[in-house]
């Protein structure tokens, strides 16, 4: 429980380099800050794309885990409703645009799904360390595909939970998009990264305090609750070495994330009554400089929705967090999970 003698903070968030306002008086009790959702769980969903059995409903396929045989545990595919086009050539700028500094590309880029069970009801925190461990090495597979464009310079992972997340399709899954710009988030965090590490010769997420944010840890991880949280109860599951890109990854640290996730997962769902949710792998550009190496460093961000963005974070890019991260912390730190 929050404590009665908090008063209001204005934090600076290093890392992404925007300001939050943690506003106590907002904000009930932050146990009881609760999602009010009713997740539907069907045992079955006969028309599902995604279910096994369905293949011939789904979009073409790009690979499936294991690679050959009808019993596939894990498949990545186009997505049916794509935000860019695979099928365009990346021809640069367009001409005869409105002139005001206004600039268009030609939409090219890859919109995939990787459905990460072949059964209906089984979800993300449902898997075995083991198996989530494989969702993440087909993360990396299919980033690795799509380095050999040489157009494409981002590749954003994420997953939408929930409806109210974003998600149309109930069957877990999470998407890829790969892009040919840099986006303005990813370019003011390595912007803000690089700052830090001109200040003081250090990688910020390396030097990182998680004493009163710390979640729970692991041989390779640690999840907090970062110090200027953005959203109530956000977490960030940062890698204990330096890497600048998710894609590094190898099979025993995807194991070793795949178990923490699950554990995050899981408390949350507890703490939180089974929030919907999203969370992001932010990572680097594909391509970085040697100069940019020591700087640049990957994490997972999990933002549970328990909240709405309003008129003022819109026009000001400052947000209203009315629970503090140490508080958040705590809580989801001291739910008891059995194995």
């Amino acid at each position: 429980m929050a404590s009665p003698n908090r008063i209001p903070e204005i934090r600076k968030d290093t890392v992404n380099n925007r300001w939050v306002i943690f506003s106590p008086a907002r904000s009930r009790r932050p146990s009881d800050f609760k999602s009010k959702s009713n997740p539907v769980n069907p045992t079955s969903q006969p028309e599902c794309p995604f279910c096994i059995g369905q293949e011939h409903d789904c979009a073409p396929e790009i690979f499936r885990v294991p690679a050959a045989g009808p019993d596939w545990r894990i498949r990545v595919v186009q997505n049916l409703y794509p935000a860019l086009s695979r099928d365009l050539e990346s021809s640069g700028e367009l001409a005869g645009r409105p002139g005001g500094g206004s600039v268009a590309l030609s939409g090219f880029g890859f919109h995939d799904v990787v459905i990460e069970s072949p059964v209906h009801p089984v979800h993300l925190p449902d898997l075995d360390p083991v198996e989530i461990g494989d969702v993440f090495m087909a993360y990396k597979k299919r980033i690795e595909q799509l380095q050999c464009y040489d157009s494409i310079q981002y590749v954003q992972v994420f997953k939408n939970h929930g409806a109210s997340a974003g998600a149309s399709m109930s069957h877990s899954h999470s998407q890829m998009i790969a892009l040919p710009v840099v986006p303005p988030t990813v370019s003011t965090r390595l912007d803000s990264m690089k700052e830090y590490f001109g200040q003081t010769g250090k990688c910020s997420l390396c030097e990182i305090r998680f004493d009163t944010l710390l979640i729970d840890e692991s041989i390779h991880f640690i999840s907090i609750s970062p110090f200027a949280a953005t959203f109530p109860f956000e977490i960030w599951i940062i890698p204990r070495y330096h890497s600048s890109h998710f894609h590094e990854l190898d099979g025993v640290k995807a194991i070793d994330l795949g178990r923490l996730l699950k554990l995050t997962l899981r408390k949350m769902n507890v703490q939180l009554n089974s929030p919907p949710f999203n969370f992001m792998i932010q990572g680097s550009p594909l391509q970085v400089s040697p100069t940019q190496l020591p700087y640049t460093h990957w994490f997972l961000q999990i933002v549970p929705q328990l909240s709405v963005v309003g008129g003022f974070e819109m026009g000001t890019g400052c947000y209203i967090n009315p629970v503090f991260p140490e508080d958040a912390a705590k809580l989801l730190r001291e739910v008891s999970i059995s194995s």
